[in-house]
C-alpha cells in the first residue's frame, strides 16, 4: 500500500485520522501462538468499534461543544461490514486473539448487531476453545436488545454508569437520560445470565461521592463495579491532571466503609486491579491508567469502525486495513499485515505520561476507537 492510498477523514478535534501504510517488511515475532510486539507483549484482545454514533454526549468522551448537531458522522458505506469485521476477527483469532469486545460510539445503535455476534460466536481458538465476546454499552437500549444478544452468543456486558444520583448522571451524559433506565438495563441483562460489569469514570469534584454508593448498590449482586481514573483520551474532553482521582484514594474511600483485600488478576494483562470485600459480598476493580500505568502488560489492539487498526488508546494514527479488505487482498496478505503491524508496536504512552515525558499531540478521540 503506498501513500497514495491514504485518506483523510475529519474528526471531532478538527485534526485528521491519517492512515499509516501497512509495513511491508519486518520479522513477525511469535510465542505461544500469539504475535509479539517490540516489547514482547502478546496480542490477546481485539476491541472492535462498530459505529461512531452515540445517543449520549458524555463530557469526557463526546462533549456537545465538539459533537453538536452539525457534526458529520461517517456514512454507512464507510463502516466495515459485518462480513469484513468477521474476516479480520477470524484471522486474528487464528493468531492468538482470545477476546473480542464490541464498542462504539454506542454499539447497540448499529442495526442488527446480534447478527455480528452470531457470526463471531462461530470462532474458536486453534486449540478449539470458544473465544470470549463482550460488549461495552451505555445500556440506554440494552433491555430492548439483550434477549437477541444472549441468543446470538454474547458472553459479557460492560455498562457505563458514572453516578446513581440523577442530577450527576444526567450532567455526565448531558442529554437528560436517567440513571434509573440504565439500572433497568443492567438488572435485565444480569437476569438473563450475562456476566455484567459497571464502569465508572471518576472525576474530581464531580462524582467521587458516588463511589461508595455504587459499591453499596452492587454488593452481593454478582455485578462488578470498576472505577476508572479520568484519562486524557483524545483532546475534546479538556483533561487536566487535577481532575484525576487516583485509584489509591478510591480504594481508601471504600475501605473506610468495608474491609477489603486485594485479589490477583484473572488473566495476564487484565486492566483492572481487583479488590474483594472481606465479608464475601463480591468485588470491585480500579483501572489506574494515569497513576499506575500498565503498559508493560497491554495486550490490546483497537479496530475502528472504518477499518483502521490502532495499537494504543492514546494513538495518533491507525493502519488502514479496510483498503486491503476491499482491494482484493488474500487472507494470507491480511494476516501477514496484521502480524507486521503488531511486531512494530512500541506504544507506552501512559508510562511516558507518568514520567512527565508524554509528547504533546492530538490523540484520536475515544468515541472513534472505543474505550
Amino acid at each position: 500500500m503506498s501513500s497514495s492510498d491514504e485518506r483523510v477523514i475529519p474528526i471531532a478535534n478538527e485534526s485528521a485520522v491519517r492512515s499509516l501504510p501497512v509495513p511491508q517488511t519486518g520479522a513477525v515475532r511469535r510465542a505461544g501462538g500469539h504475535w509479539l510486539d517490540m516489547r514482547g507483549r502478546p496480542l490477546r484482545d481485539l476491541r472492535i468499534s462498530v459505529t461512531d454514533h452515540c445517543n449520549f454526549r458524555c463530557r469526557y468522551c463526546m462533549p456537545k461543544e465538539k459533537f453538536d448537531k452539525r457534526h458529520a458522522f461517517l456514512a454507512h458505506t464507510e463502516l466495515l461490514t459485518f462480513d469484513e469485521i468477521y474476516r479480520i476477527s477470524r484471522l486474528a483469532v487464528r493468531n492468538g486473539i482470545e477476546k473480542l469486545r464490541l464498542t462504539g460510539g454506542e454499539p447497540l445503535l448499529r442495526k442488527g448487531l446480534e447478527q455480528l455476534v452470531a457470526q463471531l460466536r462461530t470462532l474458536t481458538t486453534p486449540d478449539g476453545r470458544p473465544i470470549d465476546i463482550a460488549l461495552t454499552t451505555n445500556a440506554s437500549i440494552l433491555k430492548k436488545k439483550a434477549d437477541a444478544l444472549k441468543e446470538a452468543g454474547l458472553d459479557r456486558v460492560t455498562v457505563s454508569l458514572d453516578a446513581l444520583d440523577e442530577a450527576i448522571f444526567q450532567g455526565f451524559n448531558d442529554v437528560g437520560f436517567p440513571a434509573a433506565k440504565v439500572l433497568e438495563g443492567i438488572e435485565y441483562a444480569a437476569g438473563l445470565g450475562f456476566k455484567v460489569k459497571v464502569n465508572t469514570v471518576v472525576k474530581r469534584g464531580v462524582n467521587e461521592g458516588e463511589v461508595v454508593k455504587i459499591c453499596e448498590r452492587f454488593r452481593g449482586t454478582g455485578i462488578i463495579p470498576r472505577f476508572i481514573e479520568y484519562m486524557d483520551v483524545g483532546t475534546a474532553n479538556g483533561w487536566r491532571m487535577t481532575d484525576v482521582v487516583p485509584s489509591a484514594e478510591i480504594v481508601r474511600l471504600i475501605a473506610e466503609r468495608w474491609d477489603v483485600e486485594p485479589v490477583g488478576a484473572n488473566y495476564p494483562g487484565e486492566t483492572a486491579s481487583r479488590w474483594r470485600y472481606a465479608d464475601g459480598a463480591g468485588e470491585f476493580g480500579c483501572i489506574s491508567s494515569v497513576t499506575q500505568a500498565f503498559c508493560g502488560e497491554c495486550s490490546r489492539a483497537r479496530l475502528s469502525m472504518d477499518g483502521r487498526l490502532y495499537l494504543c488508546l492514546f494513538a495518533t494514527e491507525g493502519y488502514d486495513i479496510r483498503t486491503m479488505l476491499r482491494g482484493g487482498a488474500t487472507d494470507f496478505e491480511i494476516e501477514e499485515a496484521l502480524g507486521r503491524i503488531w511486531a512494530q508496536r512500541n506504544d507506552h504512552y501512559s508510562e511516558l505520561r507518568s514520567l512527565g515525558l508524554a509528547p504533546e499531540r492530538a490523540k484520536i478521540e475515544m468515541s472513534y476507537i472505543g474505550g
